[in-house]
């Protein structure tokens, strides 16, 4: 028996009960200790005062979190409304409301009860921008022309945050197609001149948060998420594009080179890894199937008056790929998650205007409330959305439209695919009564749907589809149709990065083959071609063209901001007007066999009063009298009188 027992042994009754006592207390607090949360994290991870809407969901995460019983703010102007246990235990919500009164500030989330020791989590109002709607978040319009970039892919600014032992793919290696590469947002950074020598006005990235995702099996190949699709934190920008600091040090400085920035985001899923897919608050908060189904991908079954409820949900609900779990949008909790993470996101970075992919898979109602809230708080801010729909009435449905129809959607523009797949058809196709030109002026008359078609952006390819000069069959004259259209047509123009160079090739097998990083981004390359020296004398040609068509385009208020009028395809050429009180220009392609010589009285009604032309490109000034289009040729001109 040691020396302890003996002195408990000799102990009288009150003696020892108190002992006792001193003993369970002492082993309680051991208990409580041995009990503590581990903390994860709290979303969003700060937030402003000042905002229009007054209420804020806090989710905080955390070791069996949900068996505290109290949670305390003790900070002028919050107040706690609600405190909502999640079906995961280490989930609790907190529902607070901001008053209009509240000063930026940092306090303490005090959680207490349930027999645990208090945990304090640190949190921050901070104050508004002043400059949102000014300098920044301002909204992308027709007045821009946007160039659309994969960072990994475009230039590597910092080769130090290549390789990240955090990341499950850890290594970057430009050998492998289907790898990271090391493109950042410090390598776009470095050549915001560029894309000012070249005429653009707006940059579209392609996800840049967190894609904390091993190398995924699709088809035969291991494919890395450099893309960033896949995300995995919507709080944290990838460390290896910059981080969270990278990407406000990129938006700001593009601001200050007056260029704006779009956000590409994602409603409908999430990386396999993501927490809300291992981890989620509860299980509904993924749409479940028994097992692995995905869309039907028909947006028909979205407005189709005859369409099967079963249809429709399985195009809602279905998981778009394996390692992309499906968000069930209409879990309340889930939706204003998503919904204050995009207004974070605005207010944190900056940046103009959003994209949203996979836009046409979400569940409606809580699209509405994503664009309804953004406004709100962003009235400048812009959003147009992928619907990626074959037909001008299932793009029109996904936007605000013309229709009398149940569900009335309100995002404000689209990604025109009905336009880019006329364009193509329009380069490609001999002319007849659909198809080849036809295409373009059947394309645009059934612009009669649309709210405003200026919101509309319009486009030759992009990231997910065959490179345009390969379309074309490597015709520059054909290109330049396509490129005389796009640029003065309605709408919102975007290249993809690297057609202003005549990047080429068919996404066969994968993505990756119109995804090949730009020569001269990376030290070490053996050309460079962000320098006129670098480019061969054609794509010096091709740089050119599109760099005067763009500038030219900037200082248009008819291309920018006018009217259009066109007319029924003559022979094979198509002639539209561009006008407003100020200004008007004229596009004509003669994509037939013949030339061709307009009867200006069929045209009269744009071209009454006006007697020369003056040829953007090339500033030749002809008359209008006399005027004479061989195969092939198209022009932009501007009516002079």
């Amino acid at each position: 028996m040691n020396k302890q027992l003996l002195r408990w042994k000799f102990l009288n009754n009150d003696q020892f009960n108190t002992m006792k006592k001193i003993f369970f207390i002492l082993f309680a607090c051991i208990s409580l200790h041995a009990f503590s949360i581990d903390f994860y994290a709290i979303y969003p991870s700060h937030w402003w005062v000042g905002m229009k809407n007054p209420k804020l969901q806090l989710l905080l995460r955390g070791d069996n979190i949900s068996m505290f019983t109290k949670v305390t703010i003790s900070y002028p102007g919050i107040t706690i409304n609600k405190i909502s246990k999640a079906e995961n235990k280490d989930c609790l919500f907190v529902d607070v409301t901001i008053s209009s009164a509240t000063r930026p500030g940092k306090f303490k989330i005090i959680l207490s009860g349930g027999g645990l020791p208090n945990e304090d989590v640190n949190y921050e109002l901070k104050a508004r921008s002043k400059e949102n709607g000014k300098t920044r978040a301002q909204g992308v319009t027709s007045k821009d022309f946007t160039y659309l970039i994969m960072p990994d892919r475009f230039a590597n600014g910092d080769p130090s945050n290549d390789n990240n032992e955090e990341y499950m793919d850890k290594t970057a290696d430009r050998s492998n197609k289907f790898a990271r590469h090391g493109g950042d947002l410090k390598g776009i950074q470095d050549r915001l001149d560029y894309f000012n020598e070249l005429g653009i006005t707006t940059i579209w990235l392609t996800p840049v948060f967190e894609n904390d995702m091993p190398r995924s099996r699709e088809g035969r190949f291991d494919m890395a998420g450099y893309h960033g699709y896949w995300i995995t934190d919507h709080y944290q920008v990838d460390q290896r594009l910059g981080g969270n600091q990278g990407y406000k040090t990129f938006v700001d400085a593009a601001h200050k080179k007056g260029l704006k920035v779009i956000q590409d985001a994602i409603y409908n899923h999430v990386g396999l890894h993501h927490w809300i897919n291992a981890d989620p608050p509860a299980k509904n908060w993924i749409n479940q199937w028994p097992e692995f189904t995905g869309p039907n991908h028909r947006e028909e079954t979205m407005f189709d008056p005859y369409a099967s409820k079963f249809d429709k949900t399985n195009m809602e609900k279905g998981w778009f790929v394996r390692q992309l779990p499906d968000l069930n949008l209409d879990n309340p909790q889930l939706g204003l998650y998503m919904i204050q993470h995009a207004i974070w996101s605005v207010e944190e970075f900056g940046f103009d205007g959003f994209r949203i992919d996979t836009y046409k898979y979400c569940e409606e109602e809580f699209v509405n409330k994503m664009n309804e809230a953004l406004l709100k708080e962003f009235p400048s801010v812009t959003t147009f959305v992928e619907a990626w729909s074959n037909t001008v009435v299932g793009n029109a449905y996904f936007v605000q439209n013309n229709y009398t129809i149940p569900f009335k959607h309100n995002a404000p523009g689209a990604i025109d695919f009905p336009l880019c797949f006329a364009m193509l058809a329009g380069m490609n196709q001999p002319p007849g009564w659909t198809e080849g030109v036809n295409k373009v002026y059947m394309t645009l008359a059934q612009d009669i749907v649309y709210k405003n078609p200026m919101n509309n952006c319009i486009f030759l390819d992009n990231h997910d589809m065959d490179r345009a000069f390969s379309v074309v069959g490597e015709d520059w004259t054909k290109m330049k149709w396509g490129l005389n259209w796009l640029l003065t047509m309605r709408g919102i123009p975007q290249i993809f990065y690297g057609t202003e160079i005549l990047t080429k090739n068919f996404k066969n097998p994968t993505d990756a083959e119109v995804r090949y990083d730009f020569p001269g981004g990376w030290s070490g390359d053996s050309v460079n071609k962000f320098t006129a020296s670098g480019r061969t004398e054609k794509e010096n040609e091709a740089f050119n063209y599109i760099s005067k068509l763009a500038h030219f385009r900037k200082s248009s208020s008819a291309i920018t901001v006018g009217k259009t009028m066109q007319y029924i395809v003559r022979n094979g050429v198509y002639i539209y007007f561009r006008y407003d009180n100020t200004q008007t220009i004229m596009v004509i392609t003669n994509t037939g066999d013949n030339s061709f010589k307009p009867d200006w009285n069929i045209y009269s009604e744009r071209t009454a009063g006006f007697t020369k032309m003056k040829n953007v490109i090339t500033g030749e000034i002809t008359n209008l009298n006399g005027f004479e289009i061989r195969s092939k040729e198209s022009f932009v001109l501007e009516l002079m009188k």
